[in-house]
C-alpha cells in the first residue's frame, strides 16, 4: 500500500505582510472613510437618498405597500431592509423609516404612517410593533421606472437577492426634500425646496442650459422648509450660498393668530384682548427646532429674569401650533419683544447650506444649484433613454408573435392538422410557414379558448398601432431634441401634483428680509419700584419691597449670628456694584436681587468672588458717575462708573494692588461739571492710620479705568485708613462717636491745605478715633 503523504499545512504566518504602520492605518482609514461616505451618510444627486432610505422604499415596494393597499406593521418592513439589503441595527433602520414619515421633517413624506411617529415637540415614535406604513404617492413617483430597466440592479450584501442602484423616478427628490448627514471628513446639509419651483427652474434649463445662475433664482426663491417659518436673509446672501453650494441663511418664527379667511397669514401675530393687553402668538417655529426644548428655553429666561419684559408663555397647540407668549405689561412694544426673543431663543436659527453629493460616479462633490439639476437632467435623459429601448424592446418582441399569429390565424386548419397528426410538429411549422422558434412555441402554447380571438382585423389593429408606437420610440431615440421635449411633457405632468394652488404643493416657507435682530436694552422695560438693598456680614443678599427705615437695622431677618454690612436704598432699575478688596468690582442687576422674605441667598452664587476676599463696598451704580477708590498704600485715582460696571460673573479687575495690601476704599466723587468756580471748590481728604490728615483738590487726581493711581498720602508706618470728597466752601463734616447721628462740620481746612501726596498733619479736635469719615 502506497504511503499516503499529507499536503504540508500552510503556515498562517507567510501572509504577514511587511509594512509601515502609518501606511497601512492611513489605506485601511482611508477605505473605512469612503466607504461612509459612498454607502452611508451623504445622498445620491440622482435620487437624494442614502442607501437605507433607497432599501426602505425597495423592501416595501416589494411588500405592495403602494398608497392603495393597505397598511403593514414597521417591524415587518424593517425585518425585511436588515434580513435582505442592510445588515445594520433595527433601531438605526427604524428610525430612517420614521423621518421618512415626519411631515414635520420632510416637505414632501415618502412614508404614509399610522401609529404614534412622534412629534414636533421631541417626542420620539412608538415601537416598530406597533405602527403600520405604506409608500406615498410620492414615493411611487420617486421609484417610477423599475419594472422598465430605467436603472440597473446590484446583488444585496449576500449574494441572494438584488437591489436598484438608484431609484429612476421624475420626482426631484434630492432638492425637493433636502439631506443631512455627517460623514468622516465631510458632511452633508440640504434644505427641502418647493417642488414646483424645482420643476420649473429644471425646464428652463431644459431649453436655456446656458441660463445665468440670477435666473434659476428669479424661480428658485429659496428653501421651503416642511415647518414653514419665514427666511429673513437678503437675496443676495441667498444667492450666494446658492451659486456655491455653501453658505448659511436665518430662518424665523412665524408670529400669527391663524390662517384666514382671505388665504394669507395675519402678520404682526398680536393677537388683542380684553382691556387693552395683548400677547403675542407663534404659528409657525424654524426647522428642526423642538417645540418642546424651545418652550422649556423660552421659561428659562422667564424663570432667570433674563427677559423681564415677558411674563410666561403657554403652549396652546393642538394640530397647529400655538405658542402664546404674555408680556410683562401692554406698554412693551411687540417688536422689542421679538428683538429680544430671536437674539435669545432658537425663534431664529441659522440653516447651514452644503451641498456636498454624490455625482454619477459616486464621487462626493460640492455643486452650486444649477450643477446639480444639470447633472439631475442629465439623469434623467439617461432614464428616459433606457425606458423607451425598454419599450422598443417590448414592442419588438410582441410584433414579432403578432406576425406569427396572423399567419397562424390566416392558416388556422392547417396548423390543427398538424399539431393532430405530427409528432413534431414545430419543425414542420417552421418550415411550411416561415415561422421562427419564437413564433412556433407560441402558437402551440396557445389554449383552444384563445382560438375566437384570433381574428385578423384585431391582430393588425394591434400590430398597427404598436408599429406606430415603435416609429415614434425610435425617432425619440435618435433625436435629443425630442428626448428634450419629452422630458419637458413629463415634468409638466409632474408639476400638477405638486403645483402652489394644490394643499401640498403651496409654498410654506416665506422670504421677508429682514436686518439682524437689534440689541434691545431690556433693562428700560424693567418697572422701575423702590428696593432696599440688604447684604449681611457673611455675604447674604436680599433685596426688601419699598425703602424701609435705614436706622432700624435690628429688624432686619438674618441668620443667627450674622447681621447687617450693606443697607442702602435703590429702584429695580439700578445696577448694584460690589467691590472686593482684590481690587475687582462686580455688577448685579436690583430687579433679579432674591426677595426679603427669607434670609436672601449668598452672593457667591451670582458671583464669581475669590475666596478669602472681604467685600469692602455695596453701593448703586450711578449712570454717568465717578467714583473715588483708594488702597491702603495710599494710592488712588478716580473712576467712572460707566468704565467699571461688568456684567459678566467674573467681574473686572480695575483696581491694581502690590501683594500684601488691599482696596480700602470706594466713595463717589461729584460729577464732572464745566463750572470752573465748582471745580475749584471741589477737595480730597485723606486720613492715615497713623492720624494724620491732608486736604488738597481734586483735580490733583487722575481719572481713569484701570491702574494703581497715583499717592493721595505719603507715610512711614501704617497706611491710608480713609478718604472722601468735599466742597471746601461747606466744610469737611464727620461723624460724632456715639449713637447720636449727630455731624460735625469744620470748615476752616486752611491748615491741612497742602499738595497731594503730603504727609499730613493731625486732624482738628474731635474727629473719630476710629479715623472713620462715617
Amino acid at each position: 500500500m502506497a504511503d499516503i503523504v499529507d499536503d504540508p499545512v500552510e503556515d498562517p504566518f507567510d501572509a504577514i505582510v511587511d509594512a509601515p504602520f502609518d501606511a497601512a492605518l492611513s489605506e485601511r482609514y482611508l477605505i473605512y472613510a469612503m466607504s461612509t461616505i459612498t454607502a452611508r451618510s451623504l445622498p445620491d444627486l440622482r435620487d437624494g437618498l442614502k442607501p437605507v432610505h433607497r432599501r426602505l422604499l425597495w423592501a416595501m415596494r416589494l411588500l405592495k405597500l403602494d398608497p392603495a393597499s393597505g397598511y403593514k406593521k414597521c417591524a415587518r418592513v424593517v425585518g425585511d431592509v436588515i434580513g435582505k439589503y442592510h445588515p445594520h441595527g433595527d433601531q438605526s433602520v427604524y428610525d430612517a423609516m420614521v423621518r421618512l414619515a415626519q411631515t414635520f421633517s420632510l416637505r414632501y413624506p415618502l412614508v404614509d404612517g399610522q401609529g404614534n411617529f412622534g412629534n414636533i415637540d421631541g417626542d420620539n415614535a412608538a415601537a416598530y410593533r406597533y405602527t403600520e406604513a405604506r409608500l406615498t404617492r410620492t414615493a411611487i413617483e420617486l421609484m417610477n421606472g423599475l419594472d422598465e430597466n430605467a436603472t440597473d440592479f446590484r446583488p444585496t450584501y449576500n449574494g441572494e437577492d438584488e437591489e436598484p442602484e438608484v431609484m429612476p423616478g421624475l420626482f426631484p427628490n434630492l432638492l425637493a426634500n433636502g439631506a443631512s448627514g455627517i460623514a468622516v471628513g465631510m458632511a452633508t446639509s440640504i434644505p427641502s425646496h418647493n417642488a414646483a419651483e424645482i420643476i420649473d427652474a429644471a425646464m428652463l434649463l431644459i431649453d436655456e442650459p446656458q441660463s445665468s445662475h440670477d435666473q434659476l433664482m428669479d424661480i428658485v426663491r429659496g428653501p421651503d422648509f416642511a415647518t414653514g417659518g419665514v427666511l429673513v436673509d437678503s437675496r443676495a446672501v441667498i444667492s450666494a450660498a446658492y451659486a456655491s453650494g455653501r453658505g448659511a441663511m436665518r430662518v424665523r418664527a412665524r408670529f400669527s393668530t391663524g390662517w384666514q379667511d382671505n388665504n394669507s397669514w395675519e402678520p404682526t401675530g398680536v393677537e388683542k384682548l380684553p382691556g387693552g393687553t395683548w400677547q403675542l402668538v407663534v404659528s409657525e417655529i424654524p426647522y428642526q427646532v423642538q417645540k418642546g426644548k424651545l418652550i422649556e428655553q423660552i421659561a428659562q429666561l422667564i424663570a432667570d429674569k433674563k427677559l423681564p419684559i415677558l411674563d410666561d408663555i403657554r403652549d396652546e397647540s393642538d394640530e397647529q401650533i400655538r405658542i402664546v407668549l404674555v408680556p410683562k405689561s401692554r406698554n412693551v412694544d411687540p417688536d422689542d419683544l421679538k428683538n429680544a426673543l430671536f437674539r435669545l431663543t432658537d425663534l431664529e436659527t441659522r440653516f447651514s447650506l452644503n451641498m456636498n453629493v454624490l455625482d454619477a460616479d459616486r464621487t462626493p462633490k460640492v455643486m452650486g444649484i444649477g450643477e446639480v439639476l444639470l447633472n439631475w437632467l442629465k439623469h434623467q435623459i439617461e432614464v428616459l433613454v433606457r425606458k423607451s429601448q425598454h419599450r422598443l424592446d417590448k414592442i419588438d418582441a410582441r410584433l414579432e408573435l403578432l406576425e406569427g399569429y396572423i399567419i397562424a390565424y390566416l392558416n388556422l386548419d392547417r396548423i390543427i392538422e398538424i399539431i393532430r397528426t405530427e409528432d413534431e410538429p414545430k419543425p414542420l411549422m417552421m418550415a411550411e410557414f416561415q415561422l421562427n422558434d419564437r413564433q412556433a412555441e407560441a402558437i402551440l402554447n396557445m389554449r383552444l379558448r384563445s382560438l375566437r380571438r384570433l381574428e385578423e382585423m384585431e391582430l393588425r389593429r394591434e400590430l398597427e398601432g404598436l408599429q406606430a408606437e415603435r416609429e415614434e420610440l425610435v425617432k425619440l431615440l435618435e433625436s435629443p431634441a425630442r428626448q428634450k421635449t419629452r422630458l419637458k411633457k413629463d415634468l409638466s405632468a409632474l408639476r400638477k401634483n405638486y403645483a402652489e394652488e394644490t394643499k401640498l404643493g403651496r409654498r410654506r416657507t416665506s422670504l421677508e428680509e429682514a436686518g439682524q435682530a437689534r440689541e434691545i436694552s431690556l433693562e428700560a422695560f424693567v418697572e422701575r419700584e423702590p428696593v432696599t438693598v440688604i447684604m449681611s456680614k457673611r455675604g447674604w443678599i436680599k433685596a426688601m419691597k419699598g425703602h424701609a427705615d435705614l436706622s432700624a437695622r435690628a429688624d432686619f431677618k438674618f441668620k443667627e449670628g450674622d447681621g447687617p454690612a450693606f443697607a442702602f436704598h435703590a429702584q429695580t432699575t439700578d445696577k448694584i456694584l460690589i467691590a472686593t478688596a482684590n481690587g475687582r468690582f462686580y455688577t448685579l442687576g436690583a430687579d433679579k436681587l432674591p426677595g426679603a422674605r427669607g434670609f436672601g441667598e449668598p452672593v457667591g452664587t451670582m458671583i464669581d468672588i475669590e475666596a478669602g476676599n472681604d467685600i469692602v463696598a455695596v453701593l448703586p451704580a450711578i449712570p454717568d458717575g465717578r467714583m473715588l477708590l483708594a488702597a491702603t498704600t495710599g494710592k488712588g485715582f478716580i473712576a467712572r462708573i460707566g468704565d467699571i460696571i461688568a456684567e459678566t460673573r467674573k467681574g473686572r479687575g480695575v483696581v491694581t494692588l502690590k501683594p500684601g495690601t488691599r482696596l480700602k476704599v470706594v466713595r463717589l466723587a461729584p460729577a464732572e461739571s464745566a463750572d470752573e468756580a465748582l471745580l475749584r471748590d471741589q477737595y480730597v481728604a485723606v486720613v492715615g492710620d497713623n492720624r494724620k490728615l491732608v486736604v488738597f483738590p481734586m483735580t490733583e487726581i487722575p481719572e481713569m479705568s484701570k491702574g494703581q493711581g497715583v499717592t493721595l498720602q505719603r507715610y512711614k508706618d501704617g497706611g491710608l485708613a480713609d478718604a472722601i470728597c468735599f466742597r471746601m466752601s461747606e466744610g469737611l463734616s464727620w461723624a460724632m462717636g456715639g449713637d447720636s447721628g449727630r455731624m460735625r462740620t469744620e470748615n476752616d481746612m486752611s491748615l491741612w491745605r497742602v499738595a497731594r501726596g503730603a504727609a499730613g498733619r493731625l486732624p482738628p479736635q474731635g474727629f473719630p478715633r476710629n479715623n472713620q469719615f462715617d
